[in-house]
């Protein structure tokens, strides 16, 4: 069965920065693309990134273009999420996916999911 295991999340300050991770269980995901999205407490899950299996292309929310950057390695079958200049509204349950084809963007596109690793910001 695979699994996605994400970390790193943490209580941080406003301007801080922090390193997510999603480890994927198995080498079968190597091929998928992996995005990130997050939740903040009744609100619905949002898209900030995608990654192709190869690395090339990315995809990012205009939220978050230019403070957070996905990259991958295959070899340690992990996605990172580095984010930085981190604000209060980055507050939220951040989740990583894994999917095979369909656009980067939508849930729908991704099959596999993590339960993902908090990240609260305080001003």
């Amino acid at each position: 069965q695979v699994q996605l295991v994400e970390s790193g999340g943490g209580s941080v300050q406003a301007g801080d920065s922090l390193r997510l991770s999603c480890l994927s269980s198995s080498r079968t995901l190597s091929h998928h693309n992996i995005a990130w999205f997050r939740q903040a407490p009744g609100t619905e899950r949002e898209f900030l990134t995608a990654i192709a299996w190869s690395g090339l292309p990315t995809h990012y929310a205009d939220s978050v273009e230019g403070r957070f950057t996905i990259s991958r390695d295959n070899a340690r079958n992990t996605t990172y999420l580095q984010m930085n200049n981190l604000k209060p509204e980055d507050t939220a349950l951040y989740v990583c996916a894994a999917g095979y084809g369909g656009g980067p963007r939508q849930i729908s596109s991704y099959g596999y999911w993590g339960q993902g690793t908090q990240v609260t910001v305080s001003a």
